[in-house]
């Protein structure tokens, strides 16, 4: 496994992220925890979930697993960077209440310890905001997290699904409280078929010091050979890959992207993510296998090398939108 640092930190994490969104509402607990095991022998060290994880009336229940895989012992819990994250609401269905989702101070004190007991541990290493809120100052949302830190409660702060402008300015006004690093991370929708935020996600990230963390870098598996498995006979694609497939022109993208990967003997799923591995940047895409199988095949995606001719080849078939403010200036 390769390591880097995360953006500006001090901290060493792999160049691929075990997502466990799967855990819990496709893979069941002991397979989850062959996963975590599979993972962390390999070598990747950086995990990530969320509150919500396990959704509807499950939700929570991924980090239950996670925190039963830490409770095996075994130095688990010391050897992984764990990250979860907050915004979403917590309650029952249909029994929302005011002050139980979003990202004010109340709910960010709430739902850090709801998430430390499920996860079985006394801190979190990177605690992420999961979406905006367009209602909490970023004033509260630092002061909130920096008890959180003189706690020892969570180390650091990352955002999920932010615009460019909202990195900034979380960033600028914890610069001016001072004492607060600001937030070390984004996790935003980035792969080769979606590449809207090369034009002020990525550039606002590398600016302010962040690691961009891609997550669904196969694109709903639209990414990973889903026309091949079709001819094949496997596992026909669904939601996002399903919707993208029946217009042509995508359609006919995605079979000039198999090709290209076919000519030289390169796995599609693996080549999706060995070229966001080569973006300036990226610490490391998220990877959420159902199965163990599908952790190796991602694990062989960060020793994959891809050629001048291949790294052209895909810029042809999923040109990106250009850089800010050129992209949409003229």
């Amino acid at each position: 496994m390769k390591y880097t640092q995360l953006g500006r930190t001090g901290l060493k994490v792999s160049r691929l992220v075990l997502g466990t969104m799967n855990f819990g509402p496709q893979t069941d607990e002991a397979d989850s925890h062959a996963i975590m095991d599979a993972a962390l022998g390999a070598g990747i060290n950086y995990f990530d979930t969320a509150n919500v994880y396990g959704w509807g009336e499950n939700k929570g229940r991924t980090e239950e697993i996670v925190g039963s895989w830490f409770a095996k012992g075994g130095e688990r819990r010391d050897k992984v960077v764990l990250a979860t994250k907050v915004y979403g609401n917590m309650a029952a269905e249909g029994d929302a209440w005011p002050n139980h989702d979003k990202l004010s101070a109340l709910n960010i004190r709430r739902a850090v310890e709801a998430s430390l007991k499920r996860l079985g541990t006394d801190y979190i290493d990177i605690y992420q905001f999961h979406h905006v809120d367009r209602s909490t100052p970023f004033e509260e949302i630092w002061q909130a997290v920096d008890v959180l830190v003189q706690q020892g409660k969570i180390l650091y702060a990352g955002s999920s699904n932010f615009p460019g402008y909202k990195i900034a300015q979380a960033n600028e006004i914890a610069a001016r409280r001072g004492g607060t690093i600001g937030l070390v991370s984004e996790q935003c929708l980035y792969n080769l078929a979606e590449r809207r935020a090369e034009m002020e996600v990525v550039p606002a990230a590398r600016e302010y010091g962040l690691g961009v963390i891609p997550w669904s870098p196969l694109h709903g598996g639209l990414l990973g050979g889903v026309i091949r498995k079709q001819a094949q006979g496997g596992r026909r694609a669904g939601g996002r890959a399903a919707d993208a497939l029946a217009d042509t022109g995508i359609r006919t993208q995605i079979q000039s992207y198999e090709d290209l990967l076919d000519k030289h003997g390169i796995e599609p799923g693996e080549a999706a993510l060995a070229w966001l591995l080569t973006r300036p940047g990226v610490t490391g895409p998220i990877v959420g296998p159902r199965t163990a199988e599908q952790l190796d095949s991602a694990l062989r995606a960060v020793e994959l090398e891809l050629s001048e001719e291949v790294l052209t080849g895909l810029d042809e078939i999923f040109p990106g939108p250009g850089p800010s403010p050129e992209a949409f200036a003229w």
